[in-house]
């Protein structure tokens, strides 16, 4: 039975979160978890849903590295991604111990406090920043993506921090996320759960994801610096918020 087509609910609840996610992906280079699970938990177990966020992430990302590709700088991801594939096996081994709730709390906490706060003040620009507070910031992205699904939360404050173009910003966060997020998905087809069933959502959702992201770049290209940093800054607003909203209605 596991290869049937889910039924209406399901389908449609399937595209519209996939077309969310795809189109907030497209436009900041992640987010589809953001906005894909409010609709996919109503009808997924939560590590299907996940497991599947994390996948069309990946796939639709890769058209908004090729987006970017031109304004990334190798060496400066090296210090954000080399880390947090170190940090990323701890944060899974941590994750065997710990309760991750409370942090998933503070995490949303953070983020939807600092949002909020440079919704009303002007955005800082921090210049010379030593290159290790990079590669700190990167191996706490890995760790908290192992350890609480979060990778992508610190990565996106500090880059707003930085003073980085749009481009420059996007060149971090997207291929970042691609590669720790290729890392999850592994993890997940190990733990058993790519099976068939799920393989034949995928491909039910893939083509909205795609079609969805591209107006999401449209859209990118579009903005400036300065406008690409506030949306940055609303979208910590709103991951903060559904953090909190997940965690208490776990």
């Amino acid at each position: 039975m596991g290869w049937c087509l889910p039924d209406t609910l399901t389908l449609s609840l399937l595209l519209a979160g996939a077309a969310a996610g795809g189109f907030v992906n497209g436009l900041a280079g992640f987010g589809t978890a953001l906005f894909a699970l409010g609709f996919w938990l109503l009808v997924l177990p939560p590590i299907e849903a996940v497991a599947l966020a994390a996948s069309l992430s990946v796939l639709s990302g890769l058209q908004g590295v090729w987006v970017v590709r031109h304004g990334i700088a190798y060496r400066r991801l090296a210090r954000f991604v080399v880390p947090a594939v170190l940090g990323l096996p701890l944060g899974v081994a941590l994750l065997q111990h710990l309760d991750a709730g409370p942090l998933r709390r503070l995490i949303a906490v953070l983020l939807l406090g600092y949002g909020v706060w440079f919704s009303i003040r002007a955005l800082p620009r921090w210049r010379g920043v030593p290159r290790w507070a990079d590669s700190g910031v990167g191996f706490l992205g890995g760790l908290l993506g192992g350890m609480a699904g979060l990778s992508g939360a610190l990565p996106m404050l500090w880059c707003s921090l930085r003073g980085w173009s749009k481009s420059e910003t996007r060149g971090v966060l997207q291929p970042f996320n691609v590669v720790v997020l290729i890392l999850a998905v592994a993890y997940y087809g190990v733990l058993g759960h790519l099976d068939t069933a799920f393989l034949v959502k995928l491909a039910i959702s893939l083509p909205a994801t795609l079609v969805a992201a591209q107006l999401g770049i449209g859209l990118f290209n579009r903005l400036s610096d300065a406008q690409y940093r506030r949306l940055l800054v609303s979208l910590m607003v709103l991951s903060g918020l559904g953090l909190l909203l997940r965690e208490g209605v776990g």
